[in-house]
């Protein structure tokens, strides 16, 4: 008898290979984006929580930009093309899809950091 892994057979290779592919083009995770602020940043880092939480703690480089707040004259300032990744709380947590969602709708490059904060911390990086 199979098991609950084994019951559902596995996608083929080529599909298993798009869908994981195409994962990577939603979101990234705590541990490249800390290596890539490390390096100097391509991307804006959003904290989609409140002014509040943010200022309790947050990574290192966040902006905080509520994700109710993101509006294209918030995000006026920045390039067309420039590439934002945006995190909550942690995966209990959806704001960041909300604040991805309103970026998408504003036409901008968006990730998401999966994890969100407490990725962060589970990961041993240090907040500001």
């Amino acid at each position: 008898m199979p098991s609950s892994v084994t019951q559902v057979q596995p996608a083929d290779s080529a599909s298993a290979l798009n869908h994981f592919e195409s994962y990577l083009t939603f979101e990234t995770d705590c541990w490249d984006v800390h290596d890539a602020m490390a390096k100097g940043p391509d991307f804006v880092l959003i904290d989609v929580r409140s002014p509040e939480l943010y200022g309790r703690s947050h990574v290192p480089g966040a902006i905080n930009i509520p994700h109710g707040k993101i509006i294209e004259s918030r995000m006026a300032p920045y390039p067309q093309e420039t590439l934002f990744v945006v995190y909550c709380a942690g995966p209990h947590c959806n704001g960041g899809h909300k604040g991805a969602i309103r970026l998408a709708r504003l036409s901008r490059p968006v990730k998401l950091m999966v994890g969100g904060l407490t990725g962060w911390i589970d990961e041993g990086f240090e907040l500001a």
